[in-house]
């Protein structure tokens, strides 16, 4: 197990706040590998969640082959030590009615109701996200999901991999969506859609947008809170996927990639917000955190704070370039 020293508040008396030394992906520990050997055997997108009251890891992750297959499942699963995960609840394409789903967010409400935001492919050929509410993740059931956006609902072309936090008496949700293009020939207008994934067109880019909600269920889209940058390694995707509280700034988590070729393989950035709509890129240079193999792929990093650490999962690229699902642990001084 990885294990980084890491102070919350930082030496104070030298007027430094917020301060956090970050963990090096390579140093993690495999939770979960993929199906198959090579590149599109992916297995991660994760979504964690710590149950206080049960003292047990729950995690959100979705399994995916190569095309025409592509994200075939997506599981939740339960862990006593954060590490050794066994599934609870699994629900496949043909369950979804979808050619594929991809990152989702799982919360618990403080009444104690679980929910899944789920992210997949709709019958229109858009990625949507919807919601499943149940009194435990073994009892989901996609038959009773309901929508929470469409890409339309939002004006654009995509909407997907939602991250759901309740701050103070609001819930927010990051969202990776895919703006919708000025400029379009009718053939490309045909072909946005075509392969059930407008993010791989590159007829778009991938941006960041921000919604709140008072109950979790009915949302208020505010718009782009975190859009790709003008030039450099992230100006194609900044997809801000997860925040952690690092008083007094939120440090945000986010999948940069230059082109269209980098789809899939994004490696992660970092960006900091103190009120959760402006957000500076730290990283402006390039990213903060890759894997020494193939793409050098780091993406979908989700941290939480459990048992006196903070343990963060991602997906990071393996030598053959397939992905694996790995965790690393930080620890506070």
């Amino acid at each position: 197990m990885s294990e980084v020293q890491y102070s919350q508040a930082g030496p104070i008396g030298r007027r430094m706040f917020g301060q956090l030394r970050l963990f090096e992906p390579a140093q993690g520990q495999t939770v979960l590998e993929p199906t198959g050997s090579g590149k599109g055997y992916w297995v991660g997108a994760p979504g964690a969640l710590y149950d206080d009251e049960a003292d047990r890891f729950y995690l959100y992750y979705r399994v995916r082959e190569p095309r025409p297959v592509r994200g075939k499942e997506c599981h939740v699963a339960s862990s006593a030590d954060g590490v050794c995960f066994q599934p609870v609840w699994t629900a496949t394409q043909q369950d979804l009615g979808t050619t594929s789903m991809e990152r989702s967010s799982l919360f618990r409400t403080p009444e104690g109701r679980w929910r899944l935001y789920l992210s997949y492919v709709g019958e229109d050929a858009q990625w949507r996200i919807d919601y499943i509410e149940a009194d435990r993740p073994e009892r989901f059931d996609v038959r009773a999901r309901r929508p929470v956006f469409r890409a339309a609902d939002v004006d654009a072309e995509g909407v997907k991999d939602p991250w759901v936090a309740r701050i103070g008496p609001l819930y927010y949700m990051l969202v990776s969506y895919a703006p919708r293009p000025e400029r379009l020939s009718t053939q490309e207008k045909g072909t946005l859609h075509a392969t059930g994934d407008v993010y791989n067109t590159g007829l778009t880019k991938s941006s960041t947008g921000l919604a709140i909600s008072e109950d979790g269920v009915r949302w208020q889209w505010l718009g782009e809170v975190f859009p790709p940058s003008e030039t450099g390694w992230d100006s194609w995707c900044a997809r801000l996927g997860s925040l952690v509280y690092v008083p007094p700034v939120y440090l945000g988590f986010y999948d940069g990639a230059a082109g269209v070729e980098e789809n899939y393989e994004e490696r992660c950035g970092l960006a900091v917000s103190t009120d959760l709509w402006h957000f500076r890129r730290v990283t402006v240079a390039g990213p903060a955190l890759t894997s020494p193999h193939a793409s050098g792929c780091v993406r979908y990093v989700d941290g939480l704070y459990a048992r006196g650490a903070y343990w963060f999962y991602y997906e990071f690229a393996r030598p053959d370039g397939s992905h694996e699902l790995r965790v690393s642990r930080v620890v506070p001084k």
